[in-house]
């Protein structure tokens, strides 16, 4: 029953996370990862100014804190920020299996760029390509 215990978890969140969690805007982007002990390759699915989705067969366990590269589409140099595992999914019709990733403190660049981006995608005229 670990799976029912992390979704009451994001069930039970503050309205500011349900609040972000709509807000989602889908971009699918390699994203490399790494804990202390391990790296990983897995795609990202979902962005927002907070965070980001990424899909995994293997979720990191809740807490895990991360360190990410990733690009932006249109953008040839990479994201680079620390976060942490705040969210776990087993998997189910509506979502793959992954984890939801909290950025860390960024920098005032990186904020911008991703919040840029993040607008763009929720623009409805205007579709970035990876």
């Amino acid at each position: 029953m670990k799976i029912s215990a992390q979704r009451a978890i994001a069930h039970d969140a503050p309205a500011s996370l349900e609040r972000r969690r709509a807000e989602r805007a889908d971009l699918v982007v390699r994203v490399d990862y790494q804990t202390v002990d391990e790296f990983f390759s897995e795609f990202a699915r979902n962005i927002n100014e907070g965070g980001l989705f990424v899909e995994s067969e293997s979720p990191q366990p809740l807490g895990t804190r991360v360190d990410l590269q990733f690009k932006l589409p249109g953008s040839d140099e990479p994201v680079q920020v620390t976060g942490a595992v705040v969210r776990t999914s087993a998997g189910s019709a509506d979502e793959p299996s992954g984890m939801g990733i909290a950025f860390g403190d960024l920098d005032t660049e990186t904020r911008q760029r991703i919040n840029e981006m993040v607008r763009r995608l929720r623009s409805p005229n205007r579709r970035p390509r990876a």
